[in-house]
């Protein structure tokens, strides 16, 4: 059971590295990315690629994946969702041509994946080895995407709690239009909240590839894992969003023990459990 118990917060903490991204998409710029887990697929392809074709070590594709899906991410803000802020005449307006617009270019990104890269899983061997903690055996590749993850996610909440920028950020994620009234740039800001959680997914694509196959047809599996997460945890607390990616976890391990086809359902059955008895997320506040 301590194995069990271990493995689950392994992945669990995997969870929430790659929930991160999307928290501040959604969280903070308030922008439901559908395509979001094509970086992922993205990142991973490009770790895969450096072993594979160049011999080098996968975690370098992180060097490229990082700031091409910063850079990805800013445009898309920058010439697809700012005329979209501009037009719609309300919120509601606005939330659906985000979601039609992100499930569109889910569509555009799978595709050149698809004709481009592989539409069959592929793998690779590294870090591959058992590491023993309290008896346990725990595999070291999904260690690194655990330590990662609590590095990347104490950085952020250290950034939102203790510098002005995330002071800016915490003030649009609470109420965009009194942040504008003081001087912040919200759009700017935004833009660079929606690119950053781009370039983490990638981070996310890159580690999750040394223990997981890779395919075109990923992306989205990750996307509705990490939307599960950032409800859980409440949109826009990066604490909340590891805690809830170690509870899934942790439960999802557990019920592996027992059919391997309960895994999904838990996933789903925390979610609606949440939404009916706190909506706005375990770890919000209030």
């Amino acid at each position: 059971m301590l194995e069990v118990i271990l493995n689950g917060l392994v992945l669990g903490g995997m969870y929430g590295l790659i929930a991160l991204g999307l928290n501040l998409q959604f969280g903070i710029a308030r922008m439901l990315n559908l395509s979001y887990g094509e970086f992922f697929m993205y990142g991973a392809f490009l770790a895969l690629f450096a072993l594979t074709w160049y011999q080098l070590n996968p975690l370098l594709g992180a060097v490229v994946a990082v700031p091409l899906a910063f850079a990805i991410n800013w445009l898309i803000y920058r010439y697809l969702f700012q005329p979209l802020i501009r037009r719609a005449p309300n919120r509601d307006a606005l939330d659906a041509d985000i979601v039609l617009v992100t499930f569109g270019l889910l569509f555009v990104f799978r595709g050149i994946a698809e004709v481009n890269l592989s539409g069959n899983a592929a793998g690779y061997d590294f870090l591959n080895f058992g590491v023993h903690i309290f008896g346990a055996i725990v595999p070291a590749n999904r260690l690194l995407a655990f330590a990662v993850s609590m590095v990347l996610g104490g950085a952020l909440i250290v950034m939102l709690r203790r510098t002005r920028f995330g002071s800016a950020l915490r003030a649009i994620a609470i109420d965009p239009t009194a942040a504008g009234l003081i001087g912040i740039n919200v759009q700017q800001l935004s833009a660079l909240a929606f690119a950053l959680g781009g370039a983490l997914i990638a981070v996310s694509g890159v580690l999750v590839s040394t223990f997981t196959t890779v395919s075109a047809g990923i992306g989205i599996v990750y996307t509705l894992k990490a939307l599960i997460i950032v409800i859980v945890g409440g949109p826009g607390r990066m604490g909340g969003a590891l805690a809830a990616g170690i509870l899934l976890g942790v439960a999802e391990t557990v019920a592996l023990q027992f059919a391997s086809g309960l895994t999904l359902a838990i996933n789903y059955a925390i979610l609606i459990l949440v939404l009916l008895i706190r909506p706005t997320g375990l770890f919000a506040r209030g």
